[in-house]
Protein backbone atom coordinates (compact mmCIF):
# COMPACT_ATOMS: atom_id res chain seq x y z
CA UNK A 1 0.00 0.00 0.00
CA UNK A 2 1.36 3.61 -1.05
CA UNK A 3 0.18 6.29 1.71
CA UNK A 4 0.16 9.71 0.89
CA UNK A 5 2.70 12.21 1.96
CA UNK A 6 -0.47 13.77 4.06
CA UNK A 7 -3.05 12.05 5.62
CA UNK A 8 -6.27 13.40 5.37
CA UNK A 9 -9.78 12.51 7.08
CA UNK A 10 -11.78 9.48 6.50
CA UNK A 11 -15.00 9.62 7.63
CA UNK A 12 -15.66 5.42 7.60
CA UNK A 13 -12.32 5.21 9.20
CA UNK A 14 -13.18 7.71 11.83
CA UNK A 15 -15.93 5.70 12.20
CA UNK A 16 -14.78 2.28 12.59
CA UNK A 17 -12.39 3.29 14.95
CA UNK A 18 -15.05 5.01 17.48
CA UNK A 19 -18.40 4.20 16.43
CA UNK A 20 -19.69 6.05 19.20
CA UNK A 21 -20.07 8.94 16.97
CA UNK A 22 -21.51 7.45 13.78
CA UNK A 23 -25.04 9.19 13.95
CA UNK A 24 -24.51 12.08 11.58
CA UNK A 25 -27.26 13.89 12.93
CA UNK A 26 -25.54 14.85 16.65
CA UNK A 27 -22.36 14.12 14.71
CA UNK A 28 -22.08 15.76 11.45
CA UNK A 29 -19.34 14.66 9.39
CA UNK A 30 -17.92 18.00 8.24
CA UNK A 31 -18.23 18.63 12.46
CA UNK A 32 -15.78 15.24 13.11
CA UNK A 33 -13.49 16.80 10.39
CA UNK A 34 -13.37 20.42 12.02
CA UNK A 35 -12.02 18.01 15.46
CA UNK A 36 -9.55 16.08 12.97
CA UNK A 37 -8.51 19.68 11.80
CA UNK A 38 -7.70 20.22 15.51
CA UNK A 39 -5.77 16.97 16.43
CA UNK A 40 -3.91 16.86 13.47
CA UNK A 41 -2.09 19.90 15.98
CA UNK A 42 -1.28 17.26 18.64
CA UNK A 43 -0.29 14.22 15.84
CA UNK A 44 1.43 14.99 13.01
CA UNK A 45 -0.80 14.07 9.48
CA UNK A 46 2.60 13.40 7.66
CA UNK A 47 2.58 9.68 7.11
CA UNK A 48 5.57 9.07 6.98
CA UNK A 49 7.43 10.94 10.51
CA UNK A 50 8.46 9.07 13.15
CA UNK A 51 7.80 5.48 14.03
CA UNK A 52 3.96 5.61 13.40
CA UNK A 53 3.79 5.34 10.08
CA UNK A 54 0.52 5.09 7.33
CA UNK A 55 -2.02 3.43 9.05
CA UNK A 56 -0.92 3.70 12.29
CA UNK A 57 -0.47 7.06 12.15
CA UNK A 58 -3.66 7.53 10.80
CA UNK A 59 -5.26 5.35 13.41
CA UNK A 60 -3.61 7.94 16.16
CA UNK A 61 -4.96 10.70 14.81
CA UNK A 62 -8.46 9.03 14.87
CA UNK A 63 -7.96 8.34 18.70
CA UNK A 64 -6.80 11.87 19.01
CA UNK A 65 -10.24 13.24 17.19
CA UNK A 66 -12.01 10.91 19.25
CA UNK A 67 -10.59 12.18 22.63
CA UNK A 68 -11.43 15.83 21.50
CA UNK A 69 -14.80 14.77 20.51
CA UNK A 70 -15.47 13.28 23.93
CA UNK A 71 -13.45 16.03 26.09
CA UNK A 72 -16.40 18.75 24.47
CA UNK A 73 -18.88 15.61 25.00
CA UNK A 74 -18.44 16.40 29.00
CA UNK A 75 -17.49 19.77 28.84
CA UNK A 76 -20.86 20.39 26.80
CA UNK A 77 -22.60 18.64 29.51
CA UNK A 78 -21.15 20.68 32.44
CA UNK A 79 -18.71 17.99 33.52
CA UNK A 80 -15.17 18.35 34.10
CA UNK A 81 -12.78 16.12 32.54
CA UNK A 82 -11.07 13.86 34.98
CA UNK A 83 -9.75 10.86 36.31
CA UNK A 84 -12.39 10.04 39.38
CA UNK A 85 -10.69 8.48 42.70
CA UNK A 86 -13.96 8.44 44.83
CA UNK A 87 -18.20 8.52 44.20
CA UNK A 88 -20.66 8.31 46.86
CA UNK A 89 -24.42 8.70 45.97
CA UNK A 90 -25.98 9.88 49.02
CA UNK A 91 -24.62 13.71 50.05
CA UNK A 92 -23.18 12.99 46.63
CA UNK A 93 -19.12 13.15 47.18
CA UNK A 94 -17.09 12.96 44.32
CA UNK A 95 -12.84 12.84 44.43
CA UNK A 96 -11.15 13.30 41.76
CA UNK A 97 -7.26 12.21 40.71
CA UNK A 98 -5.06 16.06 40.77
CA UNK A 99 -3.27 16.53 37.11
CA UNK A 100 -0.92 15.35 36.82
CA UNK A 101 0.35 12.08 37.07
CA UNK A 102 3.26 11.47 35.75
CA UNK A 103 3.01 14.35 33.55
CA UNK A 104 0.20 17.02 32.21
CA UNK A 105 0.12 15.28 28.86
CA UNK A 106 -0.52 11.45 30.42
CA UNK A 107 -3.10 13.14 32.44
CA UNK A 108 -4.85 14.75 29.85
CA UNK A 109 -5.15 11.70 27.64
CA UNK A 110 -6.25 9.35 30.39
CA UNK A 111 -9.30 11.76 31.17
CA UNK A 112 -10.89 9.64 27.91
CA UNK A 113 -10.98 5.56 27.25
CA UNK A 114 -9.93 7.04 23.09
CA UNK A 115 -7.00 9.10 24.85
CA UNK A 116 -6.17 6.20 26.87
CA UNK A 117 -5.72 3.99 23.97
CA UNK A 118 -3.40 6.68 22.19
CA UNK A 119 -1.01 7.19 25.19
CA UNK A 120 -0.32 3.38 25.54
CA UNK A 121 -0.24 3.22 20.97
CA UNK A 122 2.40 5.76 21.52
CA UNK A 123 4.19 4.59 24.51
CA UNK A 124 4.55 1.52 22.72
CA UNK A 125 6.19 3.31 19.59
CA UNK A 126 8.20 5.47 21.15
CA UNK A 127 10.08 2.49 23.56
CA UNK A 128 9.98 0.31 20.24
CA UNK A 129 7.12 -2.58 21.22
CA UNK A 130 8.17 -4.23 18.35
CA UNK A 131 9.38 -7.68 20.25
CA UNK A 132 10.36 -9.32 23.17
CA UNK A 133 14.02 -11.09 23.40
CA UNK A 134 16.97 -10.30 21.12
CA UNK A 135 18.16 -11.81 17.94
CA UNK A 136 19.52 -15.52 17.93
CA UNK A 137 18.59 -15.93 21.78
CA UNK A 138 15.64 -17.79 21.55
CA UNK A 139 13.80 -15.46 23.68
CA UNK A 140 9.68 -15.19 22.69
CA UNK A 141 9.34 -12.60 19.75
CA UNK A 142 6.13 -11.19 17.58
CA UNK A 143 7.22 -11.67 14.24
CA UNK A 144 10.29 -10.01 12.59
CA UNK A 145 12.96 -8.86 14.55
CA UNK A 146 14.39 -5.36 13.32
CA UNK A 147 18.53 -6.34 12.30
CA UNK A 148 19.45 -3.10 13.36
CA UNK A 149 22.87 -2.70 11.60
CA UNK A 150 21.73 -3.47 8.43
CA UNK A 151 18.17 -2.19 7.55
CA UNK A 152 17.19 -5.91 7.52
CA UNK A 153 14.89 -7.88 9.28
CA UNK A 154 15.47 -11.64 10.76
CA UNK A 155 12.74 -14.02 11.11
CA UNK A 156 11.64 -14.45 14.79
CA UNK A 157 14.39 -16.75 16.84
CA UNK A 158 17.43 -15.17 15.04
CA UNK A 159 17.26 -17.51 11.97
CA UNK A 160 18.98 -15.83 8.88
Amino acid sequence: MTCPPLLTFDYDLFISVAPAYSNIVIYPESTLQQYWNNAINYVSDVSWQGNLQCDGRQYAINLMTAHLVYLSGLIAIGQVPGLMQNATVDKVTVTLTPPPLKNQWQWWLSTSPYGGQLLALLQVNTVGGQFVGMPGTGLAGFGLVPNFGYGTYWPRGGDS
